[in-house]
Order: structure tokens, then C-alpha cells, then sequence
């Protein structure tokens, strides 16, 4: 049995200053929105986060932005958080964006143990300035290195009492991967079942990736309403 904690305070406690974090989600999709609210709440400062983007400016990450409670932000796009934009115009925040794909096996390759990799992307651009890129078969690959964190906080729709997950479509998007790199993964479903009535099949996150369960209600936010 996993632990599984009474409140989102109490999930992020031990989350210190200057930690880094690995967060899932993709936009406002299978973001753990409980625990980024509790982190908040708790006023944990000079934070490192990793994700794919960084929510919108009054919700998600956005809120911890907006709170100045992230140095350095990792990820792939900036897009929908204007004051995001204004932190790095200004020199707030550091800033490392990185290609998406190459993102995603970062954090895979951390959570496999895999230190590093060779990817073509990024070579012949401002990306692979100073840094190693070798020759295979006659093309260019430049060298990536694995990412890991002191924390992931991902979202899942089902998980039982051992601590496995299940993630609903596309809210499946970077969590797995999260969960796989970090060092303590906190886990906030919205289902929580007993051994045995999860189809084994169908386990996204298997429970040795995960630490600590919590679970909560989700208001789920949409990004961008199209109306017709």
C-alpha cells in the first residue's frame, strides 16, 4: 500500500525551496491542478520546474509564475502565458526551452536511467551552440542528457491502493513520463480503487514509480473555448 495522504497541503509539505520539480500535463490537459494550487498555497520559493508549457496566467503553473515562486523554467512552449513573456522580457526567470520531442525522451531516458542521448534535433541551430554533436552514418546528432527531479507531480483518472495509474486519453500526454523521473512522484487521481480491479492490461504508470497518493476532485479547466 502507497500512502495516501487526507489534503493537497499535506501532499506538498516536504516540497523545500529551490526544488525541482517535474510536472505533468499538456496545456491545461492532465495537469495535477490540486496540488500546483496547494503549491501555492504553501509559498515555496526557487522552484525549478520542467513541463511542457506553463499553464495560463490565472491557472496551472501560471499561478505559481504569477506568484514568483519559479528561478527557472524547462520546457517546450510558451504560447498561452502572457505574463510568462513579461517575466523573461524582464529578466525574472530563467528560461530553457527545449524541443518537444527531445523533451519527452529527456525525461524518459531519466526515468530509464539512460544519462544521455544523441537526437538530430536542434543541430545547425542556436540549440547546439557549444555543445557536442557527433557524426552516425553521416549525419549530425547533437547530445541531449537525461532529465530528472527531487519531485513529480502528475495526474492520473484511476489508481489503486498499491499505487497504479491509469490516465484518461489525452490527459495520458507527459504524466507517465514525469512520473517515471522523479525521485518522489505524488500522484493526484480522482478514483482511487482497491488491488485487482484495475485491468493489468491497461496500467499506464505501474506503482513503483509512485510515492504518494491523494485524491481530489478536478474543476478542469478548458484553455481555449471555441464557440460557434
Amino acid at each position: 500500500m502507497k500512502p495516501i495522504v487526507s489534503s493537497f497541503e499535506e501532499a506538498v509539505k516536504n516540497i523545500h525551496d529551490g526544488a525541482t520539480i517535474l510536472v505533468g500535463g499538456f496545456g491545461l490537459v492532465g495537469i495535477p491542478e490540486n496540488l500546483i494550487l496547494a503549491l501555492k498555497d504553501s509559498g515555496v520559493k526557487d522552484l525549478t520546474i520542467i513541463s511542457n508549457n506553463c499553464g495560463v496566467d490565472d491557472w496551472g503553473l501560471g499561478l505559481l509564475l504569477k506568484n514568483k515562486q519559479i528561478k527557472k523554467m524547462i520546457g517546450s512552449y510558451v504560447g498561452e502565458n502572457k505574463e510568462f513573456e513579461r517575466q523573461v522580457m524582464a529578466g525574472e526567470i530563467e528560461i530553457e526551452l527545449v524541443p518537444q520531442g527531445t523533451l519527452a525522451e529527456r525525461m524518459r531516458a531519466g526515468g530509464a536511467g539512460i544519462p544521455a542521448f544523441y537526437t538530430p534535433a536542434g543541430v545547425g541551430t542556436p540549440i547546439a551552440e557549444g555543445r557536442e554533436v557527433r557524426s552516425f552514418d553521416g549525419k549530425d546528432y547533437l547530445l541531449e542528457k537525461a532529465i530528472s527531479a527531487d519531485f513529480s507531480l502528475v495526474r492520473a483518472a484511476k489508481a489503486d491502493t498499491i499505487g497504479n495509474l491509469i490516465y484518461n486519453k489525452t490527459a495520458r500526454n507527459f504524466n507517465p513520463i514525469a512520473a517515471a523521473a522523479g525521485e518522489v512522484t505524488i500522484a493526484e487521481v480522482e478514483e482511487l480503487v482497491e488491488p485487482g480491479e484495475l485491468d493489468p492490461g491497461q496500467i499506464h504508470t505501474p506503482s513503483i514509480y509512485v510515492q504518494q497518493l491523494i485524491v481530489g476532485e478536478q474543476e478542469k479547466r478548458i484553455e481555449r473555448l471555441t464557440t460557434r
